[in-house]
């Protein structure tokens, strides 16, 4: 029960990219871990616990073994949802002021409809002669997306293709109602209006994460994609302990909605540089780190799609993962998922231990499914990986559905996968210590 109160906390509080970030910051700061910046020399320490952030929205964090890294030991996840972004405020229209917005990632659009909804993100105030950061939450149901009467379209019911530019712009209250400006510089903690610069805001559904069934066997909540998958690695990274030389590393990448192409998302250098500054401060030579990287081993974690009980014939009859029936391995043949035999045999291995169930997703072959940040990561880091998830409905939905059982299986597997010591030989073997 704790842990999954853990999981849905980390749910709730992650209402943007920035303040999943926080919040996984400040887990880490409880659990005794040292922030360390990139702007700023590192000195780094056997046995020492770290983690680092970039655009304050990716956090990587890091334990130093005390004795040799002979390997990586990493998990990976995004912070990131299918969401709406802010551009402007203010626009007034038939005696209401409304956003302005454009959508980020591919989401369910008609989900968003006719829900309370808030802003969430952060901004960039004047303060003196700085400019600072702040994060903004305006913790109240603040907006929202009316539908169209259906006496204005009776075809409503019959699809409907959506014009974000028309159909998904949100209001925000009546003509003359308080600017919007006023309310976040009220969230930023009392500053001028005048002195917000500018912003990274998102919409954000006001649903708090919430356990339904008989006997709350699932779980509904935003942002379950992929921020499950995040509060479940931490969360098992953290509870993890006795790596025997490898050197364990959790990380919750950005902008993987939208191609990972950013600074801070799996196709940026956010984890070579990490690990390139880690690396030197352990005196390793690029031989020794190339070494290290072939020996190491890359769990990508971005959820995958349940079974549909009324869509059935939308999965692949024969690798269909259901809800609590276990964590998911994920394969494609076109490499949109990078896992292989190998890599799928090591990681059903460390889940027997741990006790967990595995499940495989692949699509049918006549339709062509997503892709997440694994392979894009490939390009800068040259370690085995797979991509693995955890079942759920409604992907890309402003509220989604998952299996409470499956966030603790992934917390024991990941776990599993910190603490197992075993060797990868770089030549398609593997072998388990004190097996």
């Amino acid at each position: 029960m704790d842990e999954i109160q853990s999981v849905l906390d980390f749910l709730k509080a992650g209402v943007s990219p920035w303040h999943a970030a926080a919040e996984s910051c400040r887990r880490l700061g409880e659990a005794g871990y040292e922030r360390l910046s990139e702007t700023e020399p590192w000195t780094l320490c056997p046995g020492g616990k770290y983690y680092t952030t970039r655009n304050g929205s990716a956090v990587l964090a890091f334990r130093i073994p005390e004795e040799p890294a002979a390997a990586l030991r990493i998990a990976l996840s995004h912070s990131d949802v299918p969401t709406w972004r802010v551009k402007n405020a203010g626009i007034e229209k038939a005696g209401c002021v409304k956003l302005q917005t454009e959508g980020y990632g591919g989401m369910i659009m008609s989900s968003w409809l006719d829900r309370p909804l808030t802003v969430a993100g952060r901004i960039v105030v004047k303060n003196g002669d700085r400019m600072e950061t702040r994060l903004v939450y305006a913790d109240q149901d603040l907006l929202v997306i009316p539908s169209v009467a259906i006496h204005f379209d009776r075809t409503v019911n019959d699809g409907r293709k959506w014009d974000p530019q028309i159909d998904l712009q949100p209001v925000y209250g009546p003509a003359g109602c308080r600017p919007f400006a006023d309310l976040l510089a009220s969230e930023a903690g009392g500053i001028a209006p005048e002195d917000i610069l500018t912003w990274d805001l998102c919409l954000a559904p006001r649903q708090k994460p919430v356990r339904i069934g008989p006997a709350g066997e699932f779980f509904m909540s935003p942002r379950i994609d992929d921020l499950e998958c995040a509060g479940t690695t931490l969360l098992a990274f953290l509870e993890s302990a006795g790596e025997g030389g490898a050197l364990p590393v959790w990380g919750m990448l950005d902008n993987e909605e939208v191609g990972s192409s950013s600074r801070q998302g799996a196709q940026g250098t956010f984890l070579a540089d990490t690990l390139a500054r880690v690396f030197e401060a352990l005196g390793m030579t690029t031989s020794e780190r190339l070494r290290v990287e072939a020996a190491s081993l890359v769990l990508s974690a971005d959820n995958g799609h349940a079974v549909h009980p009324n869509h059935p014939e939308k999965s692949d009859p024969e690798n269909g993962p259901l809800l609590n029936g276990g964590v998911v391995i994920k394969h494609n043949a076109n490499q949109k998922y990078t896992t292989d035999a190998l890599t799928c045999a090591v990681f059903e291995a460390i889940c027997r231990r741990a006790g967990v169930p595995v499940q495989h997703f692949a699509n049918r072959a006549d339709m062509p499914g997503g892709s997440t940040l694994g392979n894009l990561q490939g390009h800068s880091l040259s370690a085995p990986m797979l991509d693995i998830g955890l079942a759920q409905l409604a992907m890309h939905s402003a509220v989604e559905t998952a299996g409470v059982e499956d966030a603790v299986y992934m917390i024991r597997a990941v776990r599993s996968f910190y603490q197992t010591r075993f060797v990868l030989d770089g030549e398609g073997g593997c072998r388990f210590v004190n097996a």
